[in-house]
């Protein structure tokens, strides 16, 4: 998997959504922009300026204010606008006095004819974005009493905003900082404008083929043909009976007129063709572009002039062609934004839509599937013909189907944005070789897992792929490992191949999860129902031991029967269905896995269509089929259990639900509270070391950022000469420990600099010297520590990844720490159940809980320990590398004994609440 930066600084601009779709431009103020700000406040009504100036302004009055909003930014001063096709909309700023301030004034002003777009709350949510980055904390605004939209939007805002009436006045204050509260406000407000403008595209009123030959054989010519084939306009027909909320909720724009767009045709394939988009005579919805890469800049441009809200850009040659590609691609992207139209593509192999009411096929996909509830995005086109024409041969039923292509504008991120609310997808599979944003896309996914499956492959596990660090915690987190991390957390089920997806997919689209992890398995093939059972420990499942009373009604169809229950191999169709209903019924189990080996003595049809109704009797628990030796249906019942051809994979499927219901069932958590912490003077110290250049930290620095953050470790001096270190062993008191203190060693026993269990002061000298030796220094600095004492060594640490955001490890520490790689990650935000959460899923947690009759350690300390390191990597992302190992674990605690850490400036990174659009690259 690659990773596409998605950060950008700010004085760049961004693109986001309004409310509705629309495509708003946000950027810092210039000079220029004084003629436009003046233009702004010069079409406010008499109202909306008395309630941002408390009257109507005069003319100097406006000159001051478009004077003071045009001044360059400073750290006392920041502006932000809006425009949109060109045309100041709106702009927001703040002042700070004085410029150091933590509380900063805001003012906020949108053209009236833009109001109710959500203009204003873009603004605000930028603005407030810049001054968290410059250190202010609140912005404060006085409202007149009658503006209920700005009191609206200051709620929505900052739920924890603060209101006080004095005089008609109302005194709002916003803090820049954003709990989770008001993310998902922030987050639903997206969905919103997601769904706006992305209805265009999924959901079209009328599409335009560009680049259709006249005969066979082209991709235009073929797409136009998939439309026409695949009823597009025939589903215009049939809205025309539904009432306008139907039909609104269902295509959003209408529906179904078809047009080509070729200069030298009036009509293909019976479709009326038009020279270029400007000229059909009624506003395209949808153009699907399949022109030479050189002229599709041209024709988007044309797109842009009609009035065309969406494209699907068939065409190669952009960004997979190079960098002069690359470069191609951008300005089709700043094209497209400029006009307010959003973008799949370019070389993608188009869009689906399965709803009867839009019956959209603008693809060129050889194979299409029935309409279900699967919704699925590919970045790779090969990929998506693979998928639909498994999902066609299995009867797997698809919602929508959008192959991203190149993902210069449309990604992964809107799509589950739209799939969240959409009422036609029941689960989603995703095929994604890059990340743009991957912090936004890790809570948009958790979001949507936590009512909808989602289901990925992730492209590029290769060893290959692996961040070369320096730290322990640094090199176990290679970019899968961040991938694996942010899949667990999003509750993303991440699968290794296509195939398992495709199973993953049939398991969780139509069936319901499973309430547990017990799995029956019933079958007429002994050695099947055998191999079953061995595949379930490896999928998480486990296949317990009938009770007495279940054996007991079981031994009526076999005798001496159990779970796995072998039926025989001439195992009637009654039989089969008996025992699922008593397995069904008896609450012992959360699953049933059915085997049918076809056989001269039976019937596998008969088998299958007994079943049927029983399973649908019993549609609340899942029902994985097995048919063996003969071709069987794709499904069972109306319920669509799915028929798969070997165990393993059914089983593996069943175990993923499994998983995925139980993070289901997981509470999500919150934020942990953590008293102690002290963030201002570690940030104080980090800021003083990044301006003597940062890079590895001497202990000194190290232990008084963990102080800050309640982190205890072990007493240590720093001292030279060996004089000095044996005074200071004699006054810590034996015995000690002796270590380089050179925070550039960062791996210091593997040349001997680390000497333990010192115990009177002739150790300790010749302890150092022979350090001396090891650093080939006459009298280096080393550092002293008395000797401390555990039941569990652990590692802890931290890296920061500039798109994933820092990632927080745990495992076996000393020297096992690479030998047994046990390790566990979190990526930062953590909430309070995470650190639990880490340490149970080490292969060592035993260790602390008294593995054979050792002591049980302080768990309570580990996770507590493990939420402080969250705190601190999600306040400081400076903190680039951070190693404690080892941690000692008693029940008295947990304390550091050595710690690496080494620091490094930020750069532009991706912001995971702010609300933009992709940025074109």
């Amino acid at each position: 998997m690659s990773i596409a930066a998605a950060g950008q600084p700010r004085d760049a601009g961004t693109d986001a959504l309004a409310a509705d779709g629309g495509i708003v431009r946000l950027r810092p103020v210039t000079p220029d922009d004084a003629t436009a700000l003046a233009e702004l406040h010069d079409r406010g009504s008499p109202d909306s300026l008395r309630l941002r100036f408390f009257g109507v302004p005069g003319q100097s009055v406006m000159t001051e204010e478009v004077e003071r909003l045009v001044r360059p930014a400073a750290p006392d001063h920041d502006v932000v606008v809006a425009e949109e096709g060109g045309v100041l909309i709106g702009v927001a700023s703040y002042e700070r006095r004085p410029p150091d301030a933590a509380r900063a004034e805001f003012a906020v002003f949108v053209d009236e004819a833009h109001h109710g777009r959500g203009v204003g709350t873009l603004l605000l949510e930028h603005l407030a974005a810049g001054a968290r980055r410059h250190g202010v904390t609140e912005l404060l605004g006085e409202v007149l009493a009658g503006n209920t939209r700005m009191l609206r939007l200051a709620n929505e805002l900052d739920g924890r905003s603060s209101l006080h009436l004095d005089d008609g006045v109302i005194d709002v204050t916003l803090r820049t900082s954003l709990d989770a509260g008001a993310i998902a406000v922030a987050d639903a407000r997206d969905r919103i404008a997601q769904t706006a403008s992305l209805r265009p595209l999924l959901a079209p009123r009328a599409v335009a083929v560009v680049g259709v030959g006249r005969e066979p054989g082209g991709i235009g010519h073929a797409t136009l043909q998939a439309l026409i084939e695949y009823g597009f306009r025939e589903a215009r027909e049939r809205n025309v009976g539904l009432g306008r909320e139907a039909r609104e909720r269902n295509i959003g724009l209408g529906a179904g007129s078809l047009y080509a767009v070729n200069p030298r045709a009036t009509a293909i394939l019976g479709v009326p063709s038009f020279p270029s988009l400007a000229a059909i005579p009624e506003s395209v919805d949808l153009a699907v572009i399949s022109v030479p890469a050189a002229g599709v800049a041209d024709v988007l441009t044309d797109a842009g002039a009609a009035g065309v809200r969406a494209a699907v850009i068939l065409s190669a040659g952009f960004g997979e062609a190079g960098e002069r590609g690359g470069q191609a691609q951008a300005e089709l992207v700043r094209i497209a934004r400029r006009h307010g139209i959003r973008l799949v593509g370019p070389n993608c192999l188009g869009v689906l839509n399965t709803d009867p009411a839009v019956r959209l096929a603008a693809t060129f996909s050889p194979v299409l599937p029935p309409a279900g509830g699967l919704a699925l995005a590919s970045q790779s086109g090969a990929v998506g013909i693979a998928v639909l024409e498994h999902a066609a041969r299995t009867g797997t039923g698809v919602s929508s189907f959008v192959s991203l292509g190149n993902k210069a504008d449309v990604s992964g991120n809107d799509l589950l944005s739209y799939w969240f609310d959409d009422p036609a997808t029941t689960a989603v599979a995703l095929y994604l070789e890059s990340f743009g944003n991957p912090r936004r896309f890790a809570r948009i996914a958790r979001a949507l897992a936590r009512r909808k499956p989602v289901i990925a492959v992730f492209s590029g596990r290769s060893v290959a792929g692996q961040r070369a660090g320096a730290s322990h915690t640094a090199a176990a987190a290679s970019p899968d490992v961040a991938v694996d991390t942010l899949s667990a957390q999003a509750g993303i089920i991440r699968t290794d191949h296509l195939g398992e997806l495709l199973d993953a997919a049939r398991m969780l689209t139509d069936q319901p999860l499973p309430g547990g992890d017990r799995l029956a398995i019933l079958g007429n093939a002994g050695g099947v129902n055998v191999l079953a059972a061995d595949a379930a420990d490896p999928a998480g499942l486990r296949v317990p031991q009938a009770s007495d009373g279940l054996r007991l009604q079981l031994a009526r169809l076999v005798p001496g029967a159990g779970n796995p229950l072998d039926l025989g191999a001439a195992a009637t169709p009654a039989a089969f269905a008996d025992a699922f209903d008593l397995l069904a019924a008896s609450a012992e189990v959360d699953a049933v896995l059915a085997v049918v080996a076809a056989t001269r003595a039976n019937d596998i049809d008969a088998v299958l269509a007994a079943l049927a109704p029983v399973a649908d009797r019993h549609r609340g628990l899942p029902l994985a089929v097995v048919v063996l030796g003969a071709d069987g249906p794709t499904s069972v019942g109306d319920r669509r259990a799915p028929v798969f051809d070997l165990p393993e994979r059914a089983v593996s499927a069943l175990g993923k639900a499994a998983r995925y219901a139980a993070w289901r069932r997981e509470p999500l958590g919150a934020q942990p509270q953590l008293p102690g912490v002290d963030t201002a003077p570690a940030r104080r110290t980090v800021r003083a070391a990044l301006e003597q250049h940062g890079g590895w930290q001497p202990h000194s620095r190290i232990a008084d950022v963990l102080g800050h953050y309640g982190i205890p470790v072990v007493p240590t001096v720093t001292a030279t000469g060996e004089r000095a270190v044996v005074a200071e062993a004699s006054r810590l008191g034996y015995p000690v420990a002796l270590k380089a203190a050179d925070p550039n060693l960062v791996h210091k026993s593997d040349i001997g600099a680390v000497k333990l269990r010192l115990t009177d002061d002739d150790s300790v000298r010749t302890a150092y010297r022979d350090l001396a030796t090891a650093l080939g220094a006459d009298e280096p600095a080393v550092l002293v520590q008395p000797m401390a004492t555990g039941q569990v060594e652990l590692v802890a640490g931290i890296v920061h990844d500039p798109l994933f955001g820092s990632l927080v490890m745990v495992g076996l520490g000393g020297v096992h720490t690479d030998l047994f790689a046990d390790r566990a990650f979190r990526l930062v935000p953590m909430t309070d159940r995470d650190g639990g959460r880490m340490w149970r899923s080490l292969r060592a947690a035993p260790l602390l809980t008294g593995y054979r009759g050792s002591p049980r350690v302080n768990t309570a300390a580990v996770e507590d320990l493990l939420l402080r390191l969250g705190r601190l990597a999600e306040e400081l992302p400076e903190v680039a590398e951070l190693d404690l190992n080892p941690v000692l674990v008693s029940m008295d605690g947990a304390v550091v004994i050595d710690a690496k850490m080494r620091l490094a400036e930020v750069g532009a990174e991706p912001d995971a609440t702010l609300r933009q659009l992709r940025v074109p690259s």
